[in-house]
């Protein structure tokens, strides 16, 4: 069932939470001004990722069906709880873990 197409999203997904990280990143600094708040290296490359992941995305329906799409891009939720630990140093509460093991559960409930 893996192909070129389902590769395509979950490569979406993957650039699409990188680039999340990069926008909370840039959120975190303080600026000068607001135009500087807004047009800076991270934020750009996070608005710019975006938009790749959109065109990834939209590569990758082509190939599948819609119902695939929605299963996939919900593990962008497990991989920003893990890039959040990796790169801000945030908790994996309890709470949090419960939350991705059943996104996990119903992913792979869905494709069983």
């Amino acid at each position: 069932m893996v192909n070129k197409y389902m590769m395509l999203l979950v490569l979406s997904v993957v650039v699409a939470s990188f680039s999340q990280i990069l926008l909370k990143k840039s959120a975190e600094k303080t600026y000068s001004s607001m135009i500087r708040e807004y047009l800076n290296p991270l934020v750009i490359a996070g608005y710019g990722m975006m938009v790749l992941s959109t065109l990834l995305t939209v590569g990758g329906y082509v190939g599948l069906e819609y119902k695939n799409g929605a299963v996939v891009e919900s593990f962008g939720f497990v991989l920003v709880m893990f890039l959040s630990r990796f790169f801000f140093g945030e908790k994996i509460t309890k709470k949090k873990l419960l939350g991705n093991s059943l996104i996990l559960l119903g992913i792979l409930v869905f494709y069983s």
